[in-house]
């Protein structure tokens, strides 16, 4: 799992066991390797795992995140309702602030989202 040598923080889970693959189709992850994994290069700190809605989709975009527009340029097919996906864990915060949260899978959500909400909040929202 770990693909690049003393770049990835350790793997693990906001429970503390190792951390579980997010999605492979479409490919997710800072590193595209489906896992939720963050290290020093991932400004964005992608550790969350959700299930997306339309509803935040809709939400990202109004706020400059376009989700769900295909790149065919950067290879990215675009996002719908019900893939997973590593999102960005400010963005996650920002959406629950916003009533627009989508679901959390937390055996697949790193350990690090636990510095920026507590594991109760992301409970409410377990797949």
């Amino acid at each position: 799992m770990m693909t690049i040598e003393n770049e990835q923080d350790e793997s693990l889970n906001v429970f503390g066991k190792p951390l579980v693959a997010c999605c492979m189709d479409p490919i997710t992850g800072f590193w595209r390797d489906g896992y939720c994994q963050t290290g020093p290069s991932d400004a964005g700190v992608h550790t969350v795992c959700v299930i997306l809605t339309d509803d935040f989709l809709a939400y990202s975009k109004e706020v400059g995140n376009d989700l769900s527009t295909p790149m065919p340029e950067y290879g990215f097919h675009g996002l719908k309702h019900g893939d997973a996906w590593c999102l960005c864990a400010s963005r996650w915060v920002d959406a629950y602030h916003h009533g627009k949260a989508p679901r959390v899978k937390l055996d697949a959500t790193h350990i690090k989202m636990l510095d920026f909400v507590n594991l109760a909040v992301l409970e409410e929202f377990s797949v």
